[in-house]
Parts: structure tokens; C-alpha cells; sequence
């Protein structure tokens, strides 16, 4: 703690040091509005000198209409551009210090309405110092679906068949919701974010790099979503009709009522799906003197009911001063089905035997949350201290009816059942602290604050067999027992960050504090770890001008196990094929350096990204056989790797009815590792892309199409096949622009299949699985004293040069 100490006391020393050795020559801020005065954001703002009209700064609007930049002082023209609206000139004189310029009105440009419908959206990537900020709303073949799903259309990250989400090809990515941890998202279940209808998300941010302000957690960095939030007065909202082929129906609202003193929210989900999958794996071994084969068949339905209600309030107590108390409960169940045939055959390939394995389960989950924020401003503008506390309780049980039969004359048929419970409790208390650095013409910050998880999980497993000579039940000794895992997560942080010129620059350091601990009851084994880690990053932006802006930045993340990594128990659906957790996991440590370009231009933008990671104790899933043909999977602390790639992010808009976005990304990943006398080293090359058309037919409908493909990828044990899909979608206004039909199509030509190989001396995998069919979608959205979002150009846009952190979102 003493290093600690001293580490933050020398970092904010030598950035204040910096902050007041920079003078500001003119510092310039404003604010762009429509005729209304409603608050334009995205749109674009740059300096030109009066003399001859070179352009000698820029930026673009944040979410209020607000813009701040610098310029050397003299007489200037201001020239403020947006999509649908007439671009406006002004002249001003800019004096040494700070130019509050005041509001500009921009007047929408003059067309027939009767003719031609001219509508803006916001733009769907926007750059910020450390995120790239995804607003989902605009992109069709999102409509009607779930959290899950609109991770799986964001750029640089994919959703494999179980739910498990990547970045960058990494798995360890943290999963907030408005930056903190939720119940809407789950902690033991990937299959919690397909519960999270996707109609109440207003955007996704990528945080690649986060800074000392978020938790360390994630190699790759973090994911937030951000619900959608209304601000405007009265009664206002959406409802969702939305059917499916598979089955995936839903009924939704989002509801708000704002006065003065209050604003009253409410969410409401109501869900039905039920999903086929199938696939299929063989499976061929030479263990010693013996060959044999079995070909697996499995054919799955999982889906149910779910339903999610989220009530609350934000108190306005004073003109500084907001309160807000939130509740949710979600409750699902869940009636899945799995078939599994094994074909059996010998060392001649002749087939010698055919089971038939059936598990049905009933599951159900039930997850309650309250939470409490308090945010006081002060007078001095930026200055800001919140509070926020949250309870998240959840119990989730899956119980299991199994069937085996065989054609083998003399083999009984076996029948056995599974339940696992699971009960947890989290407890999350967080507070920051935001105070402007230099005065009332401030362009840095400094930034403090603590955070304190406290999670307690209880899991108890058993799998029974039916003795069907007495008709008792009778455990499995190697399936029964009772696991209590606890983590306890202290962090504190301290951040400065300010803008001199075309600069941007941000330092922080983090310190975390861990206490996990695992045990298993019935056999008494315990695993109890502490460690301290601290955790620096460092951010830098050079706007070399408007609209080209150069980015750097580092920072050390860690990646704890995941609780269901820990988990020693394994799933026993499938009795030859065992999923197992390792207690003696530990973490894995990552630096990570990026640097970054982002250039705007007329009709789009462009990010380039170079980004590399070395990480120590990497967390790889192994498989094994045993001599009777069983195979295991189980998670161990493998290896060191070195990954680095390079990433594009395209968006263009070469006529005002099209609008293109692509997403390119490479990398290269050096595994080195061995483990029980085992080499696993592997060196891959692997690249995946994704292109998005949007089209408008004014007075007919929009429509989008997006095809995503992903090269294979080499594994230290095989490989991963390539897979690709083609997702498009229609829409179309009626009832006045009040209401949407769209109508989309997932996997059009039901191509997504996850392909994958395992080749070890003594045996060898091939395998297929199809989660989800190709799925044809209705919906319907009807929006309450609403209009669909306006803003800057769809094309994808920077953030600017905004001192620091870049806004949006909330603390973490």
C-alpha cells in the first residue's frame, strides 16, 4: 500500500505539473441547436481564420450539442455542418483565455417534405479517447433481438454457439450493464444475456483499452451496454410485438413519465423461444494396442418463458442534486430436450453397438436487484460526486430426467437424474469523485474513487442412478458434492487528464485488492488466494487536424477464473463427453498497447488500430481421453502469449440513400506452454471481416444487409473452422412515422455452423454444431410521444479532442 501511495502521489504531481505549465491561448466552446432548441449532437464544427479562410481547428458536437476546441485568438469563421440542415457561417473575434460562444441555431435545409422524407440518425460508431461507442438502434437486422444477438453485430467481437462472447478473439471481456455489473446479464449463465431483449439497448461501448477509472478485469477489455434513457417531459415510450420462425416471440414496453421533480421509468419483457440445434462429432482413438471409434450424434431444443420488469425513479431533490432507486426481477423457465445417439464401431470400422441417451431438463432461474445512485454537481462546471450501491440475489436449479438404452443384447436400460442448484449474492458499492483542473477555463481533470464487490455463491450437484432391483437412487461418488466459492474485490483509483492544443492526454493508476476462496464440503478441500495487483494506464490524442487524430495508450488488465471455470462438477448430459472447472485456477495478467488513427472525411470515416498483448498465465480449456474412450475438458493455467494485430473500422456514405460500414481485423497469437509433461505451443494467423449496406427507398422502405465471415484459427490442440452468415432486414414506417414493421432474416442461408477439429496422438475430433436454425422475424414497434433519434452522419464519426475520458457511459 505504501507503493501505492507513493506510485499516485508522483503520477498526480507530474500531470498537475503539466496542467499549469500549458497556457491556453483561446480557449473555444458552444453549443449547436435545431430551431427548437433541442440539443444537436454529432454535428461537425471547425475554426477557419478570417484572412483567408484556413481551416485551423475543429470538433465535433457531444450528446448535449456541446463543443469545446482551441484555436490561436483573432478574428475567425465558424462553420457548423449537419446532415439535413443548411451549413452556417458566423463570424467571431476569439480573445487570449475563454470564448463562450453561445448557442447556434441551424435551420433545416429547404426541401419539399411532400417529396422527398429526409431523416438522420445518430451515428453508428463514434470514437471517444478510450472507447468506441456502437449506437444498435439504427441497424435493422438488430430489430427484435436479444443482448446476445447485438453483440454478435458488433465489430471486433462474436457469440460462439454456448453464449460465450469474444473480443479480438479472447473470451476474457468483461460484461457491464451502464457500467456496472447486473443481473440482466448474469453471472453464471451465459444464457442470461439472450433474456435481454435488444429494444431496450440505446448503444454498446467497446472499451479496448479502459483506463484506471474501470475495473481491471478482462484481458481484452470491457463491453457496457447502455439502456436506453429518456429525458424529455411527459409521457413518453415504446411497445414490441415481435414474432419468430423458430419460435422467438416477444411483448415488450419501455415507459417514462418525467416532471419537474421526478422521472418514473418502467421496462417490461415478456418472451417465448424455443431454439433447435443440432450436430455431430467423431470421435477415433489408438490407445496402446486398442483402436475404436464412436460417431455422436445430438440433436437439441432449449427455450421456455422469461420475463424481465425493471421499475424506478430518479428524484431531482435540487438543481444539483439526483437520487435514483431502481428494482428488477427476472424469472424464466426453461424446458430443454437433448437427443444423443453413439454409433459405436471397432478397429475394422464395423459397427458393434448404438445407444440412445435422453435429457430433459427443467430449469428455472429467478434474479432480483435493487440498486441506489446519488449524483451531487457542484457550481464549478464539471465538478462531480456520485454514489452507487447495488444487491443482486439469484437462484438458478436445472434438473434432468435420463434415458439410455442399447441395442447390445444383455445391456439393461439406465436411468438416472442431475440437479444442480445455485444460489448467489452480490453486494456492490462504488463512489467517484471529478474535479475540473484549471479554473472556469478547466480543459483537465483529476478523477478518484473506490469500488467494493462482495460475491458469495453456493452450488450443490448430484447425479443419481436409478437401481431398478430395489427402485432406490443411489449418487454417483464422482458427481456429488457441495461448492462454496467467495470473492471479495477491493479497488481504489486516481486519474488526471487534460487537453493542451491538439493534445489530449490521460494518466491513471488503479490498485485492486483480492480475496478468493473455493471449497468443497462433502470432501473438504479448500483453496484460499489473496493478491494485491496494481494497474497503470496511459492514455494520448493528437488531433493533427480536424478530423485526423492520432491515439496511443497501454494499460495492465487481469483476468480472474470465471466461476464456472472453478466449477469441478460437469455437466452430464452427454456421459462420455465431461465439461469439468479447475479450483486451482489462477488468474491470468495482460499489457496491452494500442495505437490508433481515426480520420473523417466528407462522406465517412475511417479507424485504423494496431494493438498488441502479451499475457502470462493464459487460461486454456484441454481435452483429454481416457483409455475407455471418455473425454474431458477441463481449463488450466497453460501457457505465455503474444498477440498482435491490426484493425479497420470503414464507414461511408457515398449517396444520402446508402450507407456502408465494414469492419476488418487480423491478428497473429504465439502460444508457448506445457503442462504434465504435454507441449501445447501453437502459432496462428487469423483474420475475420464484416460489411453492412444500408439502403433508403424514400415513401417505400429501408433495407440492410450484412455478411460477416471468420477464418479458421489454429488451437494448441486443433483447430477452429471458418464460419460465415448472411443476416438482412426490411422496414418501414407507418401510422404517421409512430410505428415500424421490420422484417429480418438471421443466417439466410443457414451457413452457421461451428466447425472444429482435435488432433493428439492418440486422438483425433472432428466435430460440428449448429446452435440456432436460420430465423425468419416480424416486428412491430409503436413509439409513445416519440420521434425516431436525429443526429450527425451515420458514416461513423471521431469524438474529437475532449480532455480526457470522452464521456458517455457511466463510471465504473
Amino acid at each position: 500500500m505504501q507503493l501505492l501511495v507513493r506510485f499516485g502521489g508522483a503520477l498526480f504531481l507530474i500531470i498537475a505539473t503539466c496542467l499549469v505549465g500549458y497556457a491556453q491561448p483561446a480557449t473555444v466552446t458552444g453549443k449547436v441547436v435545431d430551431q427548437d432548441g433541442n440539443p444537436m449532437a454529432y454535428a461537425t464544427v471547425a475554426l477557419h481564420t478570417a484572412s483567408d479562410s484556413a481551416l485551423v481547428a475543429g470538433a465535433i458536437t457531444d450528446d448535449q450539442g456541446q463543443f469545446l476546441t482551441q484555436s490561436p485568438p483573432g478574428p475567425h469563421l465558424v462553420q457548423i455542418k449537419m446532415l439535413s440542415y443548411r451549413e452556417s457561417w458566423f463570424k467571431v473575434e476569439l480573445k487570449k483565455g475563454k470564448n463562450d460562444l453561445g448557442e447556434f441555431a441551424l435551420v433545416p435545409a429547404a426541401v419539399d417534405l411532400e417529396e422527398v422524407e429526409i431523416r438522420a440518425e445518430r451515428s453508428q460508431m463514434v470514437m471517444k479517447l478510450d472507447k468506441r461507442v456502437f449506437n444498435v438502434g439504427s441497424d435493422l437486422n438488430n430489430t427484435a433481438r436479444n443482448a446476445s444477438e447485438l453483440l454478435d453485430n458488433v465489430p471486433s467481437v462474436a457469440v460462439d454457439m454456448d453464449g460465450n462472447v469474444s473480443l479480438r478473439g479472447s473470451e476474457n471481456v468483461r460484461i457491464l450493464i451502464d457500467g456496472k455489473p447486473s443481473g440482466l446479464v448474469g453471472t453464471g449463465s451465459t444464457d442470461a444475456l439472450r433474456q435481454l431483449p435488444g429494444n431496450l439497448v440505446d448503444k454498446i461501448e467497446v472499451i479496448t483499452n479502459p483506463s484506471a477509472r474501470y475495473e481491471a478485469e478482462g484481458e481484452v477489455g470491457i463491453l457496457n451496454i447502455v439502456l436506453k434513457k429518456e429525458k424529455r417531459s411527459g409521457i413518453n415510450g415504446a411497445f414490441e410485438l415481435t414474432g419468430g420462425v423458430p419460435h422467438n416471440h416477444r411483448a415488450s414496453y419501455s415507459l417514462n413519465l418525467r416532471k419537474k421533480s421526478f422521472n418514473l421509468f418502467s421496462n417490461f419483457a415478456l418472451t417465448y423461444r424455443s431454439t433447435p440445434g443440432q450436430g455431430s462429432a467423431d470421435q477415433r482413438f489408438n490407445l496402446g494396442d486398442t483402436t475404436f471409434s464412436y460417431l455422436t450424434t445430438r440433436k437439441r431444443v432449449r427455450g421456455g418463458w422469461g420475463q424481465a420488469l425493471t421499475l424506478g425513479s430518479d428524484f431531482f431533490l435540487s438543481p444539483k442534486d439526483q437520487l435514483t432507486v431502481s428494482g428488477l426481477v427476472r424469472r424464466s423457465v426453461g424446458n430443454n430436450r437433448a437427443e444423443l445417439s453413439y454409433q459405436d464401431f471397432n478397429f475394422e470400422n464395423v459397427n458393434t453397438a448404438n445407444d440412445f441417451r435422453l435429457d430433459e431438463e427443467v430449469e428455472t432461474k429467478r434474479v432480483i436487484e435493487g440498486a441506489l445512485n446519488y449524483t451531487r454537481t457542484f457550481a464549478q462546471k464539471g465538478r462531480k460526486l456520485t454514489f452507487d450501491f447495488q444487491f443482486i440475489d439469484s437462484d438458478d436449479r436445472e434438473a434432468s430426467d435420463i434415458s439410455q438404452t442399447s441395442d447390445v443384447i444383455g445391456v439393461a436400460p439406465l436411468y438416472q437424474r442431475s440437479d444442480n442448484v445455485e444460489d448467489e449474492q452480490t453486494w456492490f458499492f462504488q463512489t467517484n469523485y471529478v474535479h475540473p483542473l484549471g479554473g472556469e477555463e478547466a480543459t483537465g481533470k483529476f478523477e478518484a474513487g473506490y469500488r467494493g464487490n462482495l460475491r458469495f455463491i453456493e452450488n450443490d450437484f448430484v447425479v443419481e442412478e436409478l437401481n431398478e432391483a430395489d427402485g432406490t437412487w443411489s449418487p454417483l461418488a464422482d458427481f456429488d458434492n457441495e461448492f462454496l466459492y467467495t470473492e471479495n474485490i477491493q479497488a481504489a483509483y486516481l486519474q488526471a487528464s487534460n487537453q493542451t492544443g491538439r493534445w489530449s492526454y490521460q494518466g491513471g493508476l488503479r490498485a485492486e485488492y483480492t480475496d478468493l476462496s473455493t471449497e468443497l464440503l462433502k470432501t473438504n478441500e479448500t483453496n484460499p488466494r489473496t493478491f494485491f495487483n496494481l494497474f497503470p494506464s496511459a492514455f494520448l490524442s493528437y488531433e493533427a487536424k480536424a478530423g485526423r487524430t492520432w491515439q496511443l495508450s497501454y494499460s495492465r488488465r487481469i483476468s480472474r477464473p470465471r466461476f464456472r471455470n472453478l466449477l469441478p462438477f460437469t455437466s452430464y448430459s452427454d456421459n462420455r463427453n465431461f465439461r469439468a472447472g479447475n479450483p486451482n485456477l489462477n488468474p491470468e495478467f495482460t499489457n496491452s498497447l494500442e495505437a490508433g488513427y481515426v480520420r473523417d472525411f466528407e462522406k465517412g470515416s475511417l479507424l485504423s488500430s494496431l494493438y498488441y498483448r502479451h499475457r502470462t498465465g493464459v487460461i486454456q480449456r484441454i481435452v483429454f481421453a481416457d483409455s475407455t474412450g471418455f473425454i474431458f475438458r477441463i481449463p488450466v493455467n497453460l501457457a505465455v502469449q503474444h498477440a498482435y494485430g491490426v484493425e479497420f473500422n470503414l464507414g461511408l456514405e457515398p449517396t444520402d440513400w446508402w450507407n456502408l460500414n465494414g469492419n476488418f481485423n487480423f491478428y497473429r497469437a504465439i502460444t508457448r506452454g506445457d503442462y504434465e509433461g504435454q507441449n501445447f505451443d501453437a502459432d496462428t494467423y487469423t483474420w475475420n471481416a464484416r460489411l453492412s449496406s444500408k439502403m433508403k427507398f424514400p415513401r417505400l422502405f429501408d433495407a440492410q444487409v450484412t455478411f460477416d465471415y471468420r477464418a479458421p484459427e489454429i488451437r494448441p490442440q486443433g483447430r477452429m473452422l471458418a464460419i460465415y452468415f448472411m443476416d438482412i432486414g426490411l422496414s418501414r414506417d407507418i401510422l404517421k412515422r409512430k410505428g415500424t414493421l421490420t422484417f429480418s432474416v438471421r443466417d439466410l442461408f443457414n451457413s452457421r455452423r461451428w466447425r472444429w477439429t482435435v488432433e493428439e496422438e492418440d486422438y483425433f475430433l472432428e466435430s460440428a454444431f449448429q446452435w440456432r436454425q436460420r430465423q425468419f422475424q416480424l416486428s412491430f414497434n409503436y413509439r409513445l410521444n416519440q420521434e425516431k433519434k436525429r443526429g450527425g452522419r451515420r458514416g461513423g464519426r471521431s469524438g474529437g479532442s475532449n480532455g480526457g475520458s470522452g464521456g458517455g457511459g457511466g463510471d465504473f
